[in-house]
């Protein structure tokens, strides 16, 4: 399935660029840190609220068709980590633990950490502004959707802790002590494979040469379509702060 994805937008990229081969066109290769986090959506499940920011790698190609010096439009394809962690007190579900209080949760203190990994396949405009007269200096601000595909996905769990429930005052009471979590659970099952969504970027680019030019660029991007397959497992959004550095090289 990855490598059919990878084929098809090295192919997309192969036809942009061979259709218009008279014009100005751009080939570039990025990459930099990614700073994802997990939407609690508005499911009211404890195992799929409290998450906050991971990091992770971003790195990507894209192909850039210059309409005019001002607007281009680019296809890219694009590795993305997206995810989320916890650190500290949170729900756990314990079947073997659910007597105690009638309830599926509990509640423990250790680390989870939900590693994502997507393909995105972005399709952006461009629009791009010359900030000097004497220096080959362009700032430029991009935007548009994006087909994200699901590579992998894993629970990572760590630490021993003891197991608690809540009693009818709302207090935490022992239940199980000294439980260990140090897992590694592969729940790609369980998600969404297809996401849809926007990504956008503002970025600086400097040109070494008339072909030959380095950008760095900030930015995000936000997936529409709740990752779970189940709703009663929870209705979280990807979601990601992005960093990168570049090479981009011009016909």
């Amino acid at each position: 399935m990855k490598k059919s994805i990878l084929f098809l937008a090295f192919t997309a990229l192969s036809v942009l660029c061979g259709n218009i081969s008279a014009q100005k066109i751009t080939i570039g290769i990025n990459g930099g840190l990614s700073v994802p986090n997990l939407t609690d959506g508005n499911s009211g499940t404890p195992l799929s609220s409290g998450y906050s920011s991971r990091l992770g790698a971003d790195y990507g190609i894209y192909g850039e068709y210059h309409v005019s010096s001002l607007f281009s439009i680019s296809l890219g394809a694009e590795y993305s980590s997206q995810g989320g962690q916890k650190n500290g007190m949170q729900a756990v579900s314990i079947p073997a633990l659910t007597t105690y209080d009638g309830s599926d949760y509990q509640y423990a203190d250790f680390k989870s950490e939900a590693k994502l990994n997507y393909l995105l396949i972005p399709v952006l405009a461009r629009f791009s502004v010359s900030l000097s007269k004497t220096i080959p200096l362009k700032a430029y601000i991009a935007a548009g959707p994006f087909a994200g595909f699901l590579l992998n996905a894993h629970q990572v769990t760590s630490g021993t802790s003891d197991v608690y429930y809540t009693d009818d005052n709302g207090y935490l009471d022992l239940v199980y002590s000294g439980m260990p979590f140090n897992a590694n659970t592969n729940i790609k099952d369980q998600l969404r494979t297809f996401n849809f969504g926007i990504e956008g970027f503002i970025g600086v680019s400097y040109s070494l040469t008339p072909k030959h030019s380095i950008f760095i660029q900030g930015g995000g991007n936000y997936g529409f379509i709740p990752i779970q397959k189940d709703a009663t497992d929870g209705k979280n959004c990807t979601g990601a702060g992005v960093v990168t550095l570049g090479y981009a090289y011009t016909f």
